[in-house]
């Protein structure tokens, strides 16, 4: 149960905020860590890291909506017939997630690693648009990050996506 990530580190702004990107141990750790409390094999993805101006466009383009996000999430969709290991992408907005840290009092590292796993669940097809299924996708991210070591992240329900 490896998760194999393309890390890609395009944000090139404030240093204070460059410097909380999580590093490539902590996103294999939360990558790994989905992938077997799921009981999967192998699964590979994209974890890109980019400003509020590309998270913007992107939301706005796939979603309509018009602001930066703290994650998105583009799964990866095979041919018929072809199977491959491969989830998809994440594009993580690093400015939005220190930003909501701290309006939250959040350690910023628990909240890229809330994201991640969140991003993750949505690769591998997991939604929050209606109740049942937020509730479903929110009780799984809990018991994920409590092996983490995480608490909680909606015990003051601030999730917004």
């Amino acid at each position: 149960m490896t998760a194999l990530i393309d890390i890609q580190l395009v944000y090139d702004g404030d240093d204070v905020i460059a410097a909380q990107i999580p590093s490539a141990e902590d996103l294999q750790r939360w990558g790994d860590t989905v992938l077997a409390y799921l009981a999967l094999g192998e699964q590979e993805f994209t974890a890109r890291f980019v400003g509020e101006k590309e998270s913007r466009t992107l939301n706005y383009q796939y979603r309509g909506i018009d602001k930066s996000t703290n994650v998105l999430s583009f799964p990866f969709e095979s041919p018929p017939g072809i199977e491959l290991p491969l989830l998809g992408d994440l594009v993580i907005c690093a400015p939005v997630i220190g930003a909501e840290a701290k309006a939250q009092n959040k350690q910023v590292t628990n909240h890229y690693a809330h994201m991640i796993v969140h991003g993750i669940l949505h690769l591998l097809g997991y939604d929050h648009i209606n109740d049942a299924d937020a509730q479903e996708m929110e009780a799984l991210e809990i018991r994920i990050l409590a092996e983490l070591g995480i608490d909680d992240p909606y015990q003051d329900d601030y999730f917004d996506n």
